[in-house]
């Protein structure tokens, strides 16, 4: 517990100290409750852990599965709606934004693996929606309300509707809400470059521009 206590101070930005974090901070409660529901999930009492975990999205605002598996230092930053799905595989040190969803597409539960597998170090920007069994690789970054429907590479920053790679720059490694600071999102790199011909054409025809 002190440890991700520690690793939640050091990656919020807030800076916030030992007792906020312990009194304060949904998502520690989220996780640290999570891994008693996981324990009476283990034992086959799935009754009681499903109970359990509803008594955590009721307390929290957030949901997680019984059956998911989180590595150490999860931080769940702001927290509230985020929903962890059953089969879904998070790695150490990620760092999940409020409104995330690591769910399914759909269908039934045959099984198999129908949740998103988050790799070591990774970040899922606020709004964020990973959908089915992919993978978001290591230290990889998606930007904040994308919908990720297909796997990203180790390193790389997916954003949109649905998701794009944009970056794979190992050296880019500022954060905020999932997002590396001066990166833009290829879409409306376009809409700028129309506009920006527009205002060029209006000029050329002697209009104003407004």
């Amino acid at each position: 517990m002190s440890a991700l206590i520690k690793s939640i101070r050091e990656r919020d930005p807030a800076r916030p100290t030992f007792f906020e974090v312990l009194l304060a901070y949904n998502g520690f409660h989220a996780v640290c409750l999570h891994r008693v529901n996981q324990w009476v999930w283990r034992l086959g009492l799935r009754a009681i852990a499903r109970f359990l975990a509803n008594l955590t999205r009721i307390l929290t605002g957030i949901e997680i599965h019984p059956q998911a598996r989180i590595g150490s230092n999860l931080f769940i930053d702001h927290g509230t709606g985020v929903v962890i799905g059953q089969t879904a595989l998070i790695g150490n040190d990620v760092t999940i934004y409020q409104g995330v969803t690591l769910g399914g597409k759909g269908g039934p539960d045959n099984g198999t693996k129908r949740h998103p597998t988050i790799m070591d170090g990774a970040t899922i920007g606020a709004g964020a929606q990973v959908l089915g069994n992919i993978t978001i690789g290591r230290n990889a970054r998606i930007g904040a309300g994308s919908i990720v429907l297909s796997s990203v590479p180790d390193e790389c920053v997916a954003v949109g509707n649905p998701a794009r790679k944009i970056n794979c720059d190992k050296n880019d490694v500022e954060k905020s809400y999932g997002l590396p600071h001066e990166v833009d999102d290829p879409v409306m790199s376009v809409i700028k470059e129309l506009r920006a011909e527009i205002e060029l054409l209006k000029k050329a025809s002697g209009k104003k521009t407004g």
